[in-house]
């Protein structure tokens, strides 16, 4: 088997996942037995050795997908090899307490009306390395089911928790987190808040926000810029803003590390 490569060992990432590239370190991680948590290879320009994961991974019980090369290439660590790219990472489940314990920002979704939204909200997070999302909203059973549609099913690999408010916000108190409100009152700027380490944001629902007795909670009440006549932002925009202000404050950090 070939020897691991400099990709093989990219550091854990927001939410404590990281991605493996290549098929010899791929193979390597799932002799080990490694937490992967899917498989993807590129199914249009895959090496032969790539489709040879199929079987071990099945094994293995790891999702294992086959994806078009633009799908794979966006996937792919940046200067990493081709072929395949493998998920490893923490479980997609877990209690609040676990969620909360784990690297990567968490989110509250509080009183949120639009299944569809929620579920953009989810993708979004997910998408920017979160620990995990809470959401406080009356969804039945269906409606619960289309948020998580909504968000191309980023449950697979995102703690999705149906929580109240008071307890999660509770739960991140003992977890050591620092509470921070997205909202139109707030008098801070995202490039000008520290939206770095343990942190859970919370974004309101389309029609109230955030409520006053929740924003009593908060350590910072951050303020998106608007300039048009609309009132605000859809919530999922607001979410994306922050998780890419925090990237950009995380990678700043790195690099004057």
């Amino acid at each position: 088997m070939k020897p691991s490569r400099q990709w093989d060992t990219l550091p854990c990432v927001e939410g404590g996942r990281r991605k493996i590239a290549g098929s010899a370190a791929i193979a390597e991680a799932l002799v080990r037995g490694d937490p992967l948590r899917l498989i993807v290879v590129d199914g249009e320009h895959s090496e032969a050795e790539a489709r040879a994961l199929e079987a071990p991974a099945r094994e293995a019980g790891v999702p294992f997908q086959t994806v078009g090369t633009r799908h794979f290439e966006r996937l792919r660590p940046p200067g990493g090899p081709g072929g395949a790219v493998a998920l490893i990472g923490p479980r997609a489940s877990g209690d609040a307490a676990e969620v909360l314990a784990r690297v990567g920002p968490a989110w509250l979704l509080h009183g949120i009306v639009y299944p569809g939204n929620a579920g953009m909200a989810i993708r979004s997070a997910e998408v920017s390395g979160a620990a995990g999302i809470f959401i406080d909203a009356a969804f039945d059973h269906a409606k619960r089911r289309e948020a998580l549609r909504a968000s191309m099913r980023a449950d697979r690999f995102l703690p999705v928790l149906w929580s109240a408010a008071e307890d999660t916000l509770s739960a991140a108190r003992e977890a050591g987190r620092r509470i921070l409100a997205l909202e139109d009152v707030g008098d801070v700027a995202p490039w000008e808040a520290d939206l770095t380490g343990r942190v859970l944001f919370i974004v309101g629902g389309e029609h109230s926000g955030v409520p006053p007795t929740i924003l009593a909670h908060c350590d910072t009440v951050v303020r998106i810029p608007m300039q048009g006549f609309i009132r605000s932002y859809n919530l999922q925009a607001a979410v994306a803003i922050a998780a890419a202000e925090r990237l950009r404050q995380q990678a700043l950090a790195g690099a004057g590390a």
